[in-house]
């Protein structure tokens, strides 16, 4: 017989009783029935429920164990009554009886329970995640988001996309986040870069002439911390293609992540209809570039119904360039109560508030009125006008929020998404898709300063000519996938013409000499002949976070940071010893 089994804690059935057989694993609960000892051991398997009493050898020895210890028995299989099964685990028409038992490991008091579901700081839980990985609900998350990778694999693969790897220590690129730099000792004050994301090898695998690439690839940010967000590293599945455009791409992606949702979605449903919304529609209706399309409700811009209206508030705004009002439909939220609290979420979130108008049966019978301190204002006409326009009627209501939309639009994604829930208009149990299409390629910073909006190496729509005029109306063959209300994949059709790539730069204060030296080896392969080519990236740790129903995503990274980017368990960031800095020719500057 193995040394410590002959079979798992999930093997053993009806069709074993008998059998004498070993099993290993840990101690998961203890139950002592008065000379009679019950004990349930675990292993990555399954649970098996060991039965011992006073006339067995083994007996005095299993008194002593733990929850958590770690244990070799030998035993013969039973059948328990059948008033005993356990319909819920594998295992559970059967129990062993123990005649011998050796104790493998013991284990000290422990600072987090593995058996019940009693709840733990986050800090205990990170120290100690070897024991909190033991959790059944934690296992099961490291589980699937193995099946998952080995899936995104399998999808991959029969799609014609090969996998290759790409550098871990590179030079720095501005991906949109900062670097993590790592010293070299062979080039003293020279550092190299973890890479944000493979970006720029990828696109030098097409130029190689490798058709279609994909890789399961580690990408480091040094990012402030987010639920949806790990601080320093992060795994997405990377994919480039030759000859190919924005369609090409959506056709290579969809198969693989919509199979990937219904394979591991627990029966939830996966929309087919995958929407195309551009990213300027998506910010007017949804308040966001990542819309939760569960929420039915979409925004709509009302700012005529207000333009010189009795309600001086938007009256004067509107006076103002660039401002506008827009309206949150609210089917069924039309009671003074609901409209009130909606305000105050409003003011929560920084704003002052949120004009509301609600529509109910009129007094006189007449027919549907307006009713709140807008309609009082505007008048009937422009009421009627409004809810003619947001097809609402009796019983719903409309919240209004106005000003320049970059002010506000954040606010008003964040109050339809609550306004949705509230009155339980999200629906339940499905994954809804949607591609954002046709970002702008540039943005303004806070200084006023034209600087990329995305991704610094897309091609813009309508190629050099459309860089001769102004920059902030420039679009890009750039997309990404949002599922419900989080970014999952992000990608572009590639600029693949050094002309067009200067151009670009240019455009957002990096000179020719700059690019030359930030990315000289992809402005070098360009000269010598480039494919058109366009690819993306799927975020492996939100897409598992989903599939396990999950809000925090360190529920389903093994060995994830806290919040303030530290690993409890290992001691990272650590101090340097003095060889390693002497080495590095570094020295560090004085604390704050």
């Amino acid at each position: 017989m193995h040394a410590y089994r002959s079979h798992t804690c999930g093997d053993l059935n009806a069709t074993h009783a008998g059998h004498d057989v070993r099993l290993a694993g840990w101690v998961h609960r203890v139950r002592d029935h008065g000379g009679v000892l019950f004990i349930d051991l675990r292993d990555h398997y399954g649970i098996t429920q060991l039965i011992c009493d006073g006339d067995s050898a083994a007996f005095k020895a299993l008194e002593t164990v733990r929850a958590e210890w770690v244990i070799r028995i030998d035993g013969g299989v039973k059948l328990r009554d059948a008033a005993l099964v356990n319909a819920k685990i594998p295992t559970g028409e059967i129990e062993v009886y123990v005649r011998e038992v050796e104790v493998l490991g013991a284990a000290d008091e422990l600072p987090v329970q593995v058996f019940g579901d009693q709840e733990y700081p986050e800090e205990t839980r990170l120290a100690y995640r070897f024991l909190d990985l033991r959790r059944e609900g934690l296992h099961a998350n490291m589980m699937l988001r193995s099946n998952v990778v080995r899936s995104m694999r399998n999808r991959m693969w029969a799609q014609g996309f090969t996998e290759f790897q790409t550098p871990i220590i590179t030079a720095s690129s501005p991906e949109g986040a900062r670097d993590f730099l790592v010293p070299s000792r062979l080039h003293p004050g020279k550092f190299y870069a973890l890479p944000q994301a493979p970006q720029q090898f990828k696109q030098l695998i097409m130029v190689a002439g490798f058709d279609r690439y994909f890789q399961i690839a580690p990408c480091f940010r040094d990012e402030d911390p987010r639920a949806d967000r790990s601080p320093t590293d992060f795994y997405q599945l990377d994919l480039e293609m030759s000859f190919v455009t924005q369609e090409d791409v959506f056709a290579a992606v969809q198969p693989v992540i919509q199979g990937v949702f219904e394979e591991f979605g627990g029966g939830r449903t996966v929309d087919a209809n995958w929407a195309r919304i551009s990213y300027a529609d998506s910010l007017l209706w949804y308040g966001s570039d990542k819309p939760d399309l569960r929420n039915p409700i979409k925004m709509q811009v009302v700012s005529d119904h207000f333009r010189d209206s009795g309600f001086a508030i938007f009256a004067k705004l509107l006076e103002n360039d660039g401002t506008e009002v827009r309206a949150i439909p609210a089917p069924k939220g039309g009671s003074r109560k609901f409209c009130d609290r909606m305000n105050a979420f409003a003011q929560q979130q920084g704003l002052p508030g949120m004009g509301y108008i609600f529509w109910r049966k009129a007094e006189d019978g007449s027919g549907t009125e307006a009713a709140g301190p807008l309609a009082k204002n505007i008048g009937p006409e422009r009421t009627e006008a409004i809810r003619q326009q947001l097809g609402l009627g009796e019983g719903d209501a409309a919240f209004f929020l106005g000003g320049k939309p970059e002010q506000f639009e954040a606010v008003a994604g964040r109050a339809r998404n609550e306004i949705g829930r509230e009155l339980g208009l999200v629906e339940e149990n499905c994954f809804k898709f949607a591609w954002i299409i046709d970002f702008p390629m540039y943005e303004k910073d806070d200084e006023g300063k034209i600087d990329f909006s995305h991704n610094p190496f897309s091609m813009p729509q309508g190629g050099l000519e459309a860089l001769q005029g102004d920059p902030l109306k420039v679009l890009g063959y750039q997309y990404d996938l949002a599922c419900n209300g989080y970014e999952l994949i992000s990608g572009a059709i590639r600029n693949h013409k050094p002309e067009i790539m200067f151009k670009a730069f240019d455009l957002a204060g990096y000179p020719a000499s700059e690019v030359e030296k930030r990315f000289g080896g992809m402005v070098k392969a360009f000269r010598y002949g480039a494919p058109p080519h366009g690819g993306c990236a799927a975020g492996i740790d939100r897409i598992v976070m989903l599939l396990a129903d999950e809000a925090n995503i360190r529920q389903v990274i093994m060995f994830p940071m806290n919040q303030r980017a530290e690993d409890l368990m290992m001691g990272a960031p650590s101090e340097p010893t003095n060889e390693q800095l002497r080495e590095l020719r570094l020295r560090p500057a004085p604390k704050d």
